[in-house]
């Protein structure tokens, strides 16, 4: 059963980065897949279904990404900052821009309350408290700064990906998130 989860996966994450949700066939899929319909009914419920499983995964190897650029800092403050700017680049990324940050959120809905992004949530958390406790942040509430750098980030990606000029918006983007996330820090004697 794991591996015709995993091949429906894969044949889906090519399908929908290729041809985009809407005009990938479910019947292509299943046969790229060496499956039926019957499989992917059972395994996901329904297209949606998978789609929902294909933005999991990615949305996964984005977290992991962004948080393996983030740990290479050996300043907190500095990784939560390498971390974010990691996530909104990836909006470049043509199966990123189009599976997770354009077709997700018109058929799965706001992508703040998908399981993927709660993981995200709580590593900044985390990230928050530490500086809390550090002194680096102004007094603040851990989950409300938490939510706000994360939802700042995941904007900032979709407004990348679904802008005309990605490249041009990119570090505006990112600027703008720093600036923003700079209001957070405690000041300096």
């Amino acid at each position: 059963m794991e591996e015709n989860r995993a091949k429906l996966i894969a044949a889906a994450r090519k399908a929908f980065a290729e041809k985009g949700y809407s005009a990938a066939s479910m019947d292509d899929l299943t046969a790229d897949a060496g499956l039926t319909r019957g499989a992917l009914y059972s395994n996901f419920g329904d297209k949606r279904g998978l789609l929902a499983a294909v933005v999991h995964q990615i949305d996964g190897e984005m977290a992991a990404r962004a948080e393996a650029i983030g740990a290479k800092c050996d300043d907190l403050w500095e990784g939560l900052q390498q971390q974010a700017a990691a996530y909104i680049e990836m909006a470049l990324v043509p199966e990123v821009q189009r599976i997770v940050l354009l077709d997700g959120p018109a058929v799965l809905g706001d992508p703040s309350q998908w399981p993927s992004q709660n993981s995200c949530l709580q590593e900044t958390m985390q990230a928050v408290r530490k500086l809390n406790e550090a002194g680096r942040l102004k007094p603040c509430d851990t989950e409300a700064a938490g939510r706000l750098l994360c939802g700042a980030a995941l904007n900032a990606a979709l407004w990348v990906a679904a802008s005309d000029d990605p490249k041009t918006v990119l570090p505006k983007a990112i600027e703008a998130f720093r600036l923003m996330a700079e209001g957070f820090l405690a000041k300096r004697p």
